[in-house]
């Protein structure tokens, strides 16, 4: 599949078959998404394996889906604001690159913020200096919604002198 298909035809999915996804596939996929682009190559992304007891203490209303696999991906803030938010846009580069490997594998993903609510981040250990990009459910999708239509491009473009 193209990469433009890739893009294209990825989904947020709400829902999972019970189906394991390979760790091996897992890691794949986290290290080709860590050739995202991060300014003076800090690497910021962090990602924490979420077994069964963290799920549960989380209370995710769809249990993400009842997605084989929770994973939270974080980002280290840095010594600066500038700086912080050059590692937020480089782990969400991270977090797009993992997500269509994966689609790619046909595998899908849930993108959740609720690791960002201040219990949250003390279930999953969050240190201070970092940032939570997300939880996100993984697995196999049980359907794939249909594409929502998107604004034209070119009404999102301007174009100086």
């Amino acid at each position: 599949m193209s990469i433009i298909n890739v893009i294209r035809s990825r989904r947020n999915i709400k829902a999972f078959k019970p189906d394991e996804v390979a760790e091996s596939d897992l890691l794949s996929w986290l290290e080709a998404a860590s050739y995202a682009p991060n300014h003076r190559l800090t690497e910021p992304w962090e990602m924490k394996l979420l077994g069964p007891d963290t799920r549960a203490r989380l209370n995710h209303k769809t249990d993400f889906g009842h997605a084989p696999v929770v994973l939270a991906v974080l980002s280290k803030q840095g010594s600066s604001a500038i700086e912080r938010d050059e590692n937020v846009m480089a782990s969400a580069c991270f977090v797009q690159n993992f997500l269509l490997a994966a689609h790619e594998e046909g595998v899908g993903a849930y993108w959740a913020s609720l690791g960002a609510l201040p219990q949250n981040r003390e279930i999953l250990s969050v240190p201070e200096d970092y940032d939570v990009i997300g939880v996100f459910g993984i697995g196999y999708p049980e359907d794939v919604p249909a594409v929502k239509p998107r604004t034209p491009i070119v009404s999102k473009l301007t174009r100086l002198p």
